[in-house]
């Protein structure tokens, strides 16, 4: 006599499991041991006979009920009901319908059917000013959108697919069991193009050049990709359309340099801005001027930072603004200045130089 089968522990749950319980575990065991996704498993098919057997009882309310006071009588010597049990014994069906059409069916074939349409890509320069303060711009593309004759259907007139029915799926008889996969004939859309879109030929699709709209945020920097969802070409069989990618080109400036979030630009001052301290005045991007007030005794190569007032953060906040001093000599001098000159260096009471290098 063959072993009791403890159905419970072939489904992987407890004995107070609910029906949805059970169903969904059987869902996932179907799944990883079915034969079609497990071509030339031995193990696998057995496990899987194994499987539909245990959710065939314990998915009957009846059945259960049946074995749970006394699984004994459920005692399997093969593929076959237990002989001899009642009149008839239990019969078990093995197609699992709408299990297996969920499971390998409908949204398969809507998977199959249902195509995303291909992304398009390109290009788009913006000053450095634009990519800090972020700005609007406009592109033209060609793209495919749906056929406004046909709706994106690629047909005048449909009628129901004569392999399958209409319904996108064909079931084969493996066994004991049924497999359903997609229509090879109709693809999974359970229909046949009657009489063509004569505008777009049947593809649902018609090329044609469109203007968009772009925000560009602020902060954005050289290299970066836009995503524009939805604004690519148009998909096929009612699936959505693709995604617009531009890749943001920044062109340089005459006078401020970026790294990262950060600006840098150099500031020159006059030797008695340096010398006595001064209130000056250093650019920012966004045209504006930024009052920064100039220690005494500021040497050339000396960096300031003007913090927050770099670009914005993607991780939030805002990067700075480094001001590097530079101390511009007159070109052309007077006597009278020549001589406040040989005052001021009669006013050292070092050596620099001996200072720098000893």
């Amino acid at each position: 006599m063959a072993a009791v089968k403890d159905y419970y522990g072939i489904l992987g749950v407890g004995r107070k499991v609910t029906a949805d319980e059970i169903k969904a575990a059987y869902r996932k065991l179907a799944r990883k041991h079915h034969p079609d996704l497990n071509p030339g498993d031995k193990a696998a098919e057995e496990r899987f006979k194994e499987i539909n057997e245990a959710y065939a009882v314990l998915s009957d309310p009846k059945k259960r009920q049946e074995y749970d006071r006394g699984p004994e009588k459920f005692e399997w010597a093969g593929a076959g009901p237990q002989p001899g049990y009642g009149e008839k014994g239990f019969e078990f069906d093995f197609g699992f319908g709408d299990i297996f059409s969920e499971l390998f069916g409908g949204a398969a074939r809507q998977r199959e059917f249902a195509r995303k349409g291909a992304d398009l890509y390109t290009e788009m320069d913006v000053t450095f000013n634009e990519a800090f303060g972020g700005t609007t711009r406009h592109v033209t593309i060609n793209r495919e959108g749906a056929c406004p004759q046909c709706g994106g259907a690629g047909a005048l007139e449909v009628r129901k697919c004569p392999r399958c029915g209409g319904s996108g799926r064909l079931q084969t008889k493996r066994g004991f069991f049924n497999t359903v996969q997609a229509c090879p004939e109709c693809g999974g859309s359970g229909q046949k193009v009657a009489r063509a879109c004569p505008v777009c030929g049947g593809s649902g699709k018609k090329l044609s050049a469109e203007t968009i709209s772009v925000k560009i945020p602020a902060g954005v920097d050289n290299g970066s990709m836009l995503r524009l969802k939805g604004l690519g070409n148009a998909g096929a069989g009612g699936g959505p359309a693709g995604d617009l990618r531009i890749k943001i080109g920044v062109r340089a400036h005459p006078f401020f340099r970026r790294e990262g979030d950060n600006i840098y630009v150099n500031v020159p001052v006059t030797v008695g801005e340096a010398v006595l301290g001064a209130r000056i005045e250093v650019p920012a991007p966004d045209g504006k001027t930024i009052i920064m007030k100039l220690p005494a005794g500021t040497a050339g190569g000396q960096r300031f930072k003007l913090k927050g007032k770099g670009f914005p953060s993607p991780r939030g906040g805002r990067g700075n603004l480094y001001a590097d001093i530079n101390i511009a000599l007159p070109k052309r001098m007077d006597e009278k200045a020549k001589a406040a000159l040989s005052e001021l260096e009669r006013a050292y009471r070092e050596n620099p130089r001996r200072e720098a290098f000893k």
